[in-house]
């Protein structure tokens, strides 16, 4: 084993975060909803409108830099989310778009969630577990051989182990580095105050 003791830094301006690819092969046991009946639902966005789908997209992922779909332009993400081989669902709740759930079915029999994620106020109050069990339920009707998620050092701080509970398995890592998009204006100075912005100025 080789220990390496050192570092490397990142220009001024930029963010980083080891991300990790997880798996699974077999549908699971569904988990437990500790939830109201009613109390959640979704809807799939047929072609979504871009700025309803960038609304909620910002909205759920403002706070852990979810950045990458806000920075393309109208034609780039229009190429992406109104491809037939994607899905794109809300999470509704009190009559609300609340969350939101991408399912990318273009590389079938692999099958890959692209985005799962509630707002903050309903974080710890059964959506995140209700919407994982309906991403389940809807990629393993087609039987894909494969489906797969990631996450990074960015997000949420359980949203590894929820993924793990859900019966996925990590197979690697990688490391993401990218222009913090809060000094582009792409994101507002104040989002995700846990990671500080550098500018070195």
């Amino acid at each position: 084993m080789t220990i390496r003791d050192e570092f490397t830094l990142l220009p001024p301006g930029q963010i980083a975060a080891i991300v990790t690819h997880l798996e699974m092969h077999a549908k699971p046991a569904l988990r437990k909803e500790y939830v109201k009946p009613g109390e959640y639902a979704i809807r799939r966005m047929n072609r979504p409108e871009l700025d309803a789908y960038r609304a909620i997209y910002r909205r759920v992922g403002e706070n852990w830099l979810w950045f990458s779909r806000l920075a393309m332009d109208d034609e780039t993400l229009a190429a992406i989310i109104h491809d037939p081989g994607v899905e794109v669902h809300i999470l509704r709740h009190r009559g609300k778009d609340e969350g939101i759930l991408e399912i990318d079915f273009r590389r079938f029999p692999e099958v890959e969630i692209s985005f799962l994620g509630v707002v903050d106020t309903l974080l710890g109050k059964g959506a995140g577990r209700y919407l994982m069990n309906r991403a389940l339920e809807i990629a393993w009707a087609r039987a894909p051989k494969r489906l797969t998620i990631h996450t990074c050092t960015l997000d949420h701080p359980r949203a590894l182990e929820f993924y793990l509970k859900t019966g996925f398995s990590p197979y690697s890592r990688s490391i993401e580095i990218a222009d913090d998009p809060r000094l582009a204006g792409i994101l507002p100075r104040k989002a995700a105050p846990q990671v500080p912005v550098i500018t070195g100025l």
